[in-house]
């Protein structure tokens, strides 16, 4: 048999679609084929390629069949070769040096909240895609249309990433979670749970318009909370995309990246294209206050693990020091920053 199988082929397939930003219909028709054979060996896979029968299974299509087909056949699959031509050049122009030192990604969600794949799948893309380490950093409970996770239900994923991490020995996938600030600063999550993980990103998802003084003395309370470490997309904008756009959230950008600097927490660099989060001031702004910086994906399907790239470029063009940007660190040295204030 080939050394690429047809579950590879198939995830590699919506891989590349995630990275263009291709609809997601497309991706998840291939990964649902994926999944529909995943349990079969190769060699049933062959047998029920050429008999005709994998056509009966669901969630198999004409397109699908044809990669199964032609991995059978000993080929790399032509709409495969395709995709991995269109995708050989990076997402972004610039920024490569800075780009080569990073080593991780602090920002990432799974199907347990409102991610498209399972906790396993997004580490071993994350591992394929050279990171060191990978934090999962699905949403917390108030954030019920993103199915966040209760302290119980977060409790049981705590299992499964120690479960997957311990299936590499050169590759970190360590615990975390994005948790909405609330209304006062407060997190959404017991004390118990946060002081588990290894990460915490603090991010606002609510009440975007809140008047200024009070969206300030918000995220500054949420800035001076032990638990945190990083300040998720801290203006809340939207650029571009289909959800269409957003304006930034107002707040004193000046206090917030002070507390930041006082109270170690990473401002974060989201390299998601429709947040592009923060602006290129406030980025020059908290590089001035003396902040740390996160470059993260925000990443929803294993794809757009690739979007480290647009992050990079965009905190190279600001000059931001690599050894300021805790995700070029070793995950040792991560791990101690991140665990200093629990």
């Amino acid at each position: 048999m080939p050394d690429l199988t047809a579950v590879d082929a198939l995830k590699e397939v919506a891989f590349w679609l995630e990275r263009s930003r291709a609809s997601t219909y497309r991706a998840e028709a291939f990964r649902n084929a994926a999944a529909a054979i995943d349990d079969l060996s190769p060699e049933q896979v062959a047998t029920r390629t050429r008999n005709g029968q994998l056509k009966r299974v669901k969630g198999i299509g004409d397109r699908t069949f044809g990669v199964i087909r032609q991995v059978v056949e000993g080929d790399v699959p032509e709409y495969l070769a395709e995709l991995r031509d269109e995708g050989a050049e990076p997402l972004a122009s610039g920024g490569a040096a800075l780009r080569a030192e990073l080593r991780g990604d602090l920002h990432s969600h799974s199907e347990w909240s409102d991610g498209g794949s399972p906790i396993a799948e997004m580490a071993r893309v994350a591992r394929w895609r050279g990171r060191e380490y990978q934090v999962l950093t699905d949403h917390s409970p108030r954030l019920k249309i993103a199915n966040g996770l209760s302290a119980e239900r977060l409790a049981q994923q705590l299992d499964v990433v120690a479960e997957v991490d311990a299936t590499y020995d050169d590759f970190r996938l360590l615990s975390g979670i994005e948790v909405d600030i609330l209304d006062d600063g407060g997190l959404d999550q017991t004390d118990e749970m946060l002081e588990r993980l290894d990460v915490v990103v603090a991010s606002v998802h609510s009440k975007l318009r809140m008047e200024r003084r009070a969206m300030t003395r918000r995220m500054m309370t949420a800035v001076a909370d032990p638990h945190t470490n990083v300040l998720g997309h801290c203006t809340g904008r939207l650029v571009q995309g289909g959800r269409g756009k957003r304006p930034e959230s107002e707040f004193n950008a000046k206090a917030v990246f002070a507390a930041c600097a006082e109270f170690d927490v990473a401002v974060e660099i989201n390299a998601r294209p429709e947040r592009q989060d923060p602006p290129d001031p406030l980025i020059a702004m908290a590089l001035d206050a003396g902040c740390l910086f996160s470059i993260d994906t925000d990443a929803h399907a294993p794809g757009q693990l690739d979007f480290l790239d647009l992050g990079a470029e965009r905190a190279d063009a600001a000059g931001v020091p690599a050894d300021r940007i805790v995700t070029t660190w070793p995950v040792e040295r991560l791990l101690e920053w991140s665990h200093a204030k629990r």
